[in-house]
Parts: C-alpha cells; structure tokens; sequence
C-alpha cells in the first residue's frame, strides 16, 4: 500500500539563516546610528557612515573633514553590504521576507505591491534608483536577478546616488556649514530627541507586528 504523496517544507540553502542573522545586526547598526547620529558626525563621521548609510548620513559628513575616500569607500560598501543581504534573504525565503518587513519594520503591504510590479517592468531602472532599499533588494533576491546583471545595476545606483549627494553637498555648502555648527552647540539635544524617535518607531512597529 503506497501512501499519498505529501507537500514537503522547501529546503532553504545553508547561508538563508546567516542573511538573516546579518540583517539583524545591519538592523541594530541602523538603530544605534538613529540615536547617535548627531554625535559621531562630529567626531566619528566614518563610524557613522559604517553603522548606516542614508542619504542624510552621507550628507552632514560632507560638512565634516572626512575624506574623500573614505565617503566613497564605505559608503558604498555599506549600501552594497545591506542590498546584497537582504537580497540574499529573499533568495533564501522568497515572499516570506517581505512579510517580515511588513510585520515588524512598519512596511506597508501596498508600497511593496507597487515595487514588484515597477521591478517586474523595469527592474534596470529599478535597481540602481532604490539601490538604498531593503525591499528592492529582497525583491531582487525573489525574482533571482542574475549575479552579473545585480553587480552592474548596483554599481550604477552607488555612483549616481554617491556622486549625487557630493554633489548637493557643495552645492549647499553654506547650509550644511549652519547645520554642522547648530549640532555642535545642541548635539545632545538631538541625542535625547532621537532616543525618543527610535523608541516610538520600535514601540509602534512592535505593536503592529
């Protein structure tokens, strides 16, 4: 007597839970720069830049004495090391991802339904435009975009984005100079007020989840 076949649990590769245990700890750094960030732009820009790599992370250090290099460089490794992780994690666990952003990140279903339907269209564009995306990269992991394609598009994205913001940054020179100086006498203030920020983020992502 032969018995009925059964549906089996996919296997998921060796490395699915070292993505997420990376992104987990990406996530923490993203946190601790959310709380510190007006600190260490004075005195550590390059740690900051290590811990997360937004857009206005990498603009208030071209207000500091950082280095061209260094922005260039760990910048870029930074927003490559977050876009393959999460990549990697949608490889692994596919839509599975994408549920835990909107449970626990405060992701909204919709905004991630309009982004697979961009990517399905125009993943080219996509990509390198929203190379700072979590859900692009995972999205890109689903749709298992092809290594040498991923390389070239977030290439692309790093330079534009970078290149853009360095930019902006000499443009506004004045402005970021006043924003340096207002958070040398008031960066504590802008400590505690992000302690609060964080800690209402968490608290409401936590109750949505």
């Amino acid at each position: 007597m032969t018995s009925e076949p059964t549906d089996s649990i996919p296997l998921r590769p060796r490395w699915g839970r070292a993505s997420i245990a990376a992104f987990i700890v990406l996530v923490v750094c993203t946190n601790i720069a959310a709380i510190t960030w007006a600190r260490l732009v004075l005195s550590s820009p390059e740690v900051l830049l290590v811990l997360s790599s937004r857009n206005r992370y990498l603009a208030l250090v071209l207000g500091t004495d950082i280095s061209g290099v260094a922005y260039w460089l760990i910048g870029s490794s930074r927003l490559a090391i977050a876009f393959i992780v999460c990549h990697l994690a949608g490889r692994a666990y596919g839509d599975q991802i994408l549920a835990l952003f909107v449970k626990y990140l405060g992701v909204d279903e919709p905004t991630i339904t309009r982004l697979r339907a961009g990517f399905t269209k125009a993943d080219w564009a996509l990509i390198p435009f929203f190379v700072g995306s979590n859900i692009v990269a995972a999205i890109s992991g689903i749709q298992r975009t092809a290594p040498a394609r991923l390389a070239a598009l977030i290439a692309l994205g790093l330079i534009a984005r970078l290149a853009l913001i360095q930019w902006l940054a000499h443009v506004f020179s004045e402005q970021l100079t006043d924003v340096i100086n207002l958070l040398q006498k008031y960066s504590w203030w802008f400590v505690g007020g992000s302690v609060i920020l964080v800690l209402l983020t968490n608290m409401r992502n936590t109750r949505r989840s």
